[in-house]
């Protein structure tokens, strides 16, 4: 049992820019896994924050929770120009995760916002929820737990699959259900064959690769994930979901990788190798799970769950 109280510490950590950056993403999560109203508005105060990869983060927990009751700060946080454009985008995709119909209307408008992300992560968000519509609800569980911008392709052959994703001709729906039903499939060809996306056009598209690279998590993908990560004219949106991925997988050459972009001139960049490395220390490390915030609140004084902590 959770009490109130106890949430209100971890969502005091996750609004406090004191905090170490790590501390606050832990905390985060935290509050993903617990839900309820009391999380939903502790994430929700933290759009305030200047750390836009924080915030991006925050979206993405509260389409992940998949509650009604996060909708109106997210289509708040989809109509505010002067959010960063990866908070738009992924305030958008948490709509669309979401999957409550009463959101077609913003979505639609915003499929022509003047930022390409948010206009394609908008589009996508529609064709989400008429898909939704169309096969009544939600596509059966996958391997991974995560609510997906776009359900698996029923194709099964990777020749096929890798085909659809790299035809830059198809519907962007299209090459994401291709590039969810590549990472359900798993091992080294999958794989490569999703790596390769992270040389297609849309920054969005090579963003998503990325994140389910990271999902993946295997190591033949961290050649071209170091190499996109090293790439200074990348989208910063882009090569911060390599970061994360890199520490995901957690191999040597992902650590190497990571600090030598630990001191990036682009915060969003800088901030995410800070988290991966953290995130990288949790996966190559004992402990049973990351989203470790209630366990921390609840050591007695003078303990720590490893010789990482602060």
């Amino acid at each position: 049992m959770v009490t109130e109280q106890e949430v209100e510490a971890i969502g005091q950590t996750l609004v406090d820019p004191q905090q170490p950056l790590q501390a606050r993403f832990r905390a985060l999560f935290t509050l993903r896994g617990l839900g309820g109203p009391g999380a939903i508005a502790w994430i929700s105060r933290a759009f305030t924050d200047d750390s836009a990869l924080l915030k991006h983060e925050l979206a993405y927990c509260l389409g992940q929770m998949q509650d009604r009751r996060a909708i109106p700060v997210l289509v708040d946080v989809l109509r505010d120009t002067c959010q960063e454009p990866m908070v738009r985008h992924e305030a958008g995709e948490a709509l669309g995760a979401i999957g409550d119909p009463e959101v077609m209307g913003i979505l639609k408008q915003h499929s022509t916002d003047p930022v390409p992300e948010v206009a394609e992560t908008c589009q996508l968000a529609v064709r989400r929820l008429e898909w939704l519509q169309q096969h009544s609800g939600e596509p059966a569980a996958g391997p991974y737990l995560s609510v997906d911008p776009a359900p698996p392709a029923e194709e099964r052959d990777l020749g096929r699959l890798r085909a659809a994703l790299l035809d830059e001709a198809l519907p962007l729906f299209d090459r994401y259900r291709a590039m969810f039903a590549l990472r359900d499939a798993g091992g080294k060809e999958a794989a490569l064959a999703l790596a390769e996306g992270l040389r297609c056009g849309s920054a969005l598209f090579r963003h998503e690769i990325g994140y389910v690279l990271g999902q993946l998590q295997h190591e033949a993908a961290v050649p071209q994930l170091v190499a996109a990560l090293a790439r200074g004219a990348e989208n910063p949106m882009v090569r911060h979901e390599c970061a994360e991925a890199l520490g995901a997988i957690a191999r040597p050459a992902c650590l190497a990788a990571l600090r030598a972009h630990a001191a990036d001139p682009e915060r969003v960049v800088r901030e995410s190798c800070e988290v991966a490395l953290d995130m990288y220390e949790y996966e190559a490390g004992p402990a049973f799970q990351y989203a470790d915030g209630l366990e921390r609140l609840r050591l007695p004084p003078g303990q720590s769950l490893s010789p990482a902590d602060p």
